[in-house]
């Protein structure tokens, strides 16, 4: 009798299993995010395309790996705005390395991952070991980063970029981009590694109480300066497939992607204030943010207006995460 309850008082059917799969704040966001397709499709049908549709995807993988690791980012409780330079640098070092050194693909890939990180242990040092607001450092990387990509490009674009090389933007696997695949690989490694293990855990726990795991035996210092790396590297390799993409590395590349993988993460359910977020999450709300300003196009709305949604959209994402955290009493 006592089973039969309980089990009355569980979901059932779909809404049991999309529970299991999304916390609450995801499916609200994915439901808006479905509704918002369907919309637009009656308007236009050319959007659900599968031409449309594969382009969103490829649009949506650039912002969606720097997203990926600006999750562990803020849920550590830190912030980072120096991503959109490092794209741009890391289009620009890599074409140039390849271009002008003569270096193999696969060294130049590789010594552009570790420049990213550099860059970001730097920013890392900077917030942990002397304390200097994150904001305050990211802010003056952002504006140094895209002065040593001007020095080193005078503002000319950097190309043509060798066949080995642009295959890595513009290949697919079946009907999905390389860099959709990419995406897609790293989201369920960072996933697993949030969820699974003890770095995942130690991140939760420095956003949630710096204090409290410095306590316990987090090594804060170190965790800290490993979430900036990841995003270096992360904005350097985006910015590598970027170039690929297009077969030419230039200095405005990145302009303004800060804002929009920023938004991405918020919009997805991770707090502004660390503790709280989700690989999926981050996945829909960088969704989200594609599909608005995909629709926007296929709408025929001015591309000026972009710029203002997303800042609407920034703005009404932190209001719902302050009402999130007032509802469990952060």
């Amino acid at each position: 009798m006592a089973q039969t309850e309980a089990a009355a008082g569980e979901p059932r059917g779909a809404k049991a299993a999309l529970s299991r799969i999304f916390k609450a704040e995801e499916l609200g966001i994915l439901l808006v995010l479905i509704g918002l397709v369907v919309i637009v499709a009656l308007i236009k049908p050319v959007f659900v395309s599968q031409a449309n549709l594969i382009n969103i995807l490829r649009a949506a993988a650039f912002p969606f790996i720097i997203a990926i690791a600006m999750t562990y980012v803020f849920i550590g409780g830190q912030f980072d705005l120096s991503v959109g330079p490092i794209v741009a640098l890391g289009g620009v070092a890599s074409g140039m390395m390849v271009i002008h050194g003569g270096v193999p693909v696969p060294l130049a890939v590789i010594g552009t991952l570790i420049l990213g990180a550099g860059i970001g242990f730097t920013s890392g040092f900077l917030v942990a070991v002397f304390a200097i607001p994150a904001l305050i450092v990211t802010l003056g990387m952002l504006y140094a980063v895209r002065g040593v990509v001007l020095i080193l490009t005078k503002g000319q674009p950097v190309y043509p970029l060798p066949p080995e090389f642009t295959i890595m933007g513009q290949g697919t696997l079946g009907p999905l981009p390389y860099p959709v695949v990419i995406g897609i690989v790293l989201a369920i490694f960072a996933h697993l590694v949030l969820k699974h293990t003890t770095y995942g855990r130690n991140v939760f726990a420095m956003g949630g109480n710096k204090e409290t795991a410095r306590l316990a035996g987090v090594r804060i210092t170190r965790l800290t300066i490993s979430v900036f790396m990841l995003t270096g590297m992360a904005a350097a390799l985006a910015g590598m497939l970027s170039a690929a993409r297009f077969s030419s590395a230039t200095s405005n590349a990145g302009t303004g992607m800060e804002l929009l993988v920023i938004a991405s993460v918020i919009i997805g359910g991770t707090s502004l204030f660390g503790g709280a977020g989700s690989i999926l999450g981050t996945a829909i709300g960088t969704l989200m943010m594609t599909v608005i300003k995909n629709a926007m196009v296929i709408l025929r709305i001015d591309v000026y207006w972009q710029d203002l949604v997303v800042g609407i959209v920034i703005i009404a994402a932190v209001g719902l995460d302050q009402l999130r955290r007032r509802r469990v009493g952060l």
